[in-house]
């Protein structure tokens, strides 16, 4: 489960787009950041996640969060400032089991287009082409379609899809998607069967009665899934801010829980920052992407880890990208993403414990990378540094953030302080499928 959103630049503060997603999977499900050049290639085909298709001569560079096991990414960015984020969506239509994933469908837009609207009609021409399809569960079977935002610094699309059917609509100033189908009966750009489809399958009588949600979306997927929910909650966040949305808001949408007395062990999947908690919880926010789209020298932001509420996000340049250790699929003891996930599975054993005096020296942190951040950015635009310094600036925040889950590691004590039995019995199982137990 995920959420993505968008707010072009008639409706932020300094007039940049801003981008963001959070990539909901298994706890487990290690995710990856990974810098990919920009490449000339003489091979035939590519190697996605399932199937092979034709490769292009060229390809752009691309900043990817990408699940470990996969060759697509959950989310993404390219050198053209041009970034996109899927969501699962449930419909009608069958499942292939073979095909495109939605993350192999961003990794390859990515690498071929320089605008959203290139890499709009990329994902489509695509889904045409090779379908999509597969098996996108880590350890358990899923299946699903997709749906994407696909933004750049000028604009943003919406491209909601069902088998091979698709509707496309233009971004006005603000917008969300989750694990739901949300255009109704307007649209930019349609399949040009789509309505006729539907007719002939019953779901609806005539071209006034078609609305595209209300006509592809399994019902059953959809709300246990309860991205209708999440997508409501979003969506509201973005409109009450019109004008004024920046990166401290899209941080705090990114972070949200449905409940204002959050605690983990009685979490909800209404949850923005999703928090696993059992079989009727099954996912989590493993990883968290907010770009700052700019005409020039844009700023992305990972936090490369799970858990947003618990997580500094940190800058990365295109200019000269720092990326950290890859983590391995079990617990590793040294890359950023166990090492945060100790502490993280360390906290929720008592969350209200130690979530005040945790989250309050986060945002202390994240301020100040905030204001050095910009301050370097205006500093490279004047020219008065240099590519090198930007990367050592992202690799000296990336320390940072190590030096903070070290010192919080010393100071949180593993011990469960929840009444919800089932919690702490799935929770016990999550830690000793990847090795994790006797380092807690």
């Amino acid at each position: 489960m995920c959420d993505t959103i968008v707010a072009l630049a008639n409706s932020t503060k300094d007039g940049c787009v801003l981008f963001g997603k959070n990539s909901d999977r298994e706890p487990n499900e290690v995710q990856i950041l990974e810098y990919y050049p920009h490449m000339f290639h003489d091979e035939d085909y590519v190697k996605c996640t399932y199937i092979e298709i034709p490769q292009v001569k060229e390809t752009y560079a691309i900043l990817l969060s990408r699940p470990i096991w996969m060759w697509g990414g959950e989310m993404g960015v390219n050198e053209y400032s041009v970034a996109i984020g899927n969501e699962a969506v449930f419909t009608k239509e069958p499942y292939l089991e073979k095909g495109l994933t939605g993350m192999d469908l961003i990794r390859l837009a990515l690498e071929r287009s320089r605008t959203a609207s290139q890499a709009l009609n990329i994902i489509i021409d695509l889904i045409e082409k090779y379908g999509q399809g597969g098996q996108c569960g880590y350890t358990k079977k899923m299946y699903y379609h997709n749906s994407f935002i696909i933004a750049d610094s000028r604009e943003a699309w919406v491209l909601e899809t069902a088998g091979k059917y698709w509707v496309v609509e233009k971004v006005k100033d603000v917008r969300s998607i989750s694990n739901c189908l949300t255009i109704g009966n307007k649209w930019d750009k349609a399949h040009p069967d789509l309505i006729n489809h539907a007719i002939e399958r019953g779901w609806c009588r005539d071209e006034d009665d078609f609305n595209f949600a209300k006509c592809y979306s399994s019902w059953f997927y959809t709300y246990f899934s309860k991205g209708r929910d999440r997508w409501i909650q979003s969506k509201k966040m973005l409109e009450e801010n019109r004008g004024k949305i920046d990166l401290s808001l899209f941080k705090s949408i990114l972070r949200s829980h449905f409940n204002i007395d959050f605690n983990p062990a009685y979490g909800s999947m209404r949850d923005i920052c999703m928090h696993a908690g059992g079989y009727t919880r099954p996912s989590q926010t493993v990883g968290s992407y907010i770009g700052q789209l700019y005409e020039r020298t844009s700023i992305h932001w990972f936090t490369a880890t799970s858990a947003p509420c618990l997580s500094i996000y940190k800058p990365v340049f295109f200019e000269k990208p720092y990326i950290p250790e890859k983590s391995e699929k079990n617990f590793d003891g040294r890359s950023l993403w166990w090492l945060h996930e100790k502490i993280h599975r360390k906290i929720i054993t008592n969350y209200t414990k130690y979530y005040s005096d945790y989250s309050r020296e986060l945002l202390k942190i994240d301020k100040d990378i905030e204001r050095n951040t910009r301050e370097i950015r205006e500093k490279y635009l004047n020219g008065n540094i240099d590519e090198k310094n930007l990367y050592d600036f992202s690799r000296q925040v990336f320390a940072k953030t190590f030096k903070f889950i070290e010192k919080w590691d010393k100071k949180i004590e593993y011990r469960w302080k929840t009444y919800n039995i089932f919690y702490r019995v799935y929770w016990s199982k999550v830690n000793r499928d990847v090795k994790i137990s006797s380092h807690l």
